[in-house]
Parts: C-alpha cells; sequence; structure tokens
C-alpha cells in the first residue's frame, strides 16, 4: 500500500515522502497512531500545493531577508553608554541593547540571538558586531560605543 507520511517515523521515513508499505503496517499501526495516510490522488494533490507554497515562502522570506542584511551590511550606529573613570562601562552592550539600537537607528528589526557577539561589549570606541540571518546571510556593522 502506497503512504504519505505525516510525520517522521524513525527508520521507515521522513515527513511528507512517499513510500510502498505492507498493508498491515500501514493499517495496523502507521494509519492509527496518525503517522500516515492513503496515497490517494487528493492526497497526492493536496501535498503538492503545500510543498509549492512552502516555496514560495521561502522565496519570499529568503528575499527580505536579503533586503534587511544589504540595508544593515557596512552600517553604523552609535550608543552612549556611562563610562568609568577608567574608561570601561558600568554596563555592559548586550545583544539585546545592541538590537534595540539597530532598530531606532537604522530601522531594521534584528532578533538578539542573529548577534553574533563573542563577549558583551564593556568598553568605549568602536567595534565590529556580526549578525547571521537565515539562508546563511551575513552582514557586518560598526559600532561605536560613546562617553554619555
Amino acid at each position: 500500500m502506497k503512504v504519505i507520511f505525516l510525520k517522521d517515523v524513525k527508520g521507515t521515513a521522513k515527513k511528507g515522502e512517499i513510500k510502498e508499505v505492507s498493508d498491515g503496517y500501514a493499517r495496523n499501526f502507521l494509519m492509527k497512531q496518525g503517522l500516515a495516510t492513503m496515497a490517494t490522488d487528493g492526497e497526492l494533490k493536496k501535498l503538492a500545493s503545500q510543498a509549492k507554497k512552502k516555496t514560495k515562502q521561502m522565496e519570499s522570506e529568503l528575499e527580505s531577508q536579503q533586503k534587511v542584511a544589504g540595508r544593515l551590511d557596512g552600517g553604523e550606529i552609535e550608543i552612549l553608554a556611562k563610562v568609568s573613570n577608567s574608561g570601561t562601562l558600568y554596563a555592559a552592550i548586550n545583544s539585546a541593547k545592541l538590537a534595540q539600537a539597530i532598530k531606532k537607528q537604522i530601522g531594521v528589526t534584528v532578533k538578539p540571538e542573529q548577534i553574533k557577539l563573542k563577549e558583551p561589549i564593556k568598553d568605549i570606541g568602536e567595534h565590529d558586531v556580526h549578525i547571521a540571518f537565515n539562508h546563511g546571510l551575513e552582514a557586518d556593522i560598526r559600532v561605536n560605543i560613546c562617553e554619555e
């Protein structure tokens, strides 16, 4: 019997795959557990339309990520912070603060987990910050920390 897998089944198939399995395995296990459905013409068309929809969604997401990365790459932001007499910051600048500053100054929303910092910024001056997006896209910005 030909079935379409609705979920991953370890050692058998992944979600969305169409496979030929024994009738008993299909009826008594896969279908009862909601792991697969019969591969009828209607189900195959539905699967194809879902694949098309997912492809379109991925393409539009890639396009929007490229625009965001293009706007950010080579950009520069400035953050004012309180500085001690020794030249270090009272409060370190972390990914969340950088994301807020990017949104305010450049107008682009970036998630804090996309900003790749080895450690929070603790001193004044210029720092290069790397931002990673989905689909392997990347952008580098310069952050200038100034005394408040």
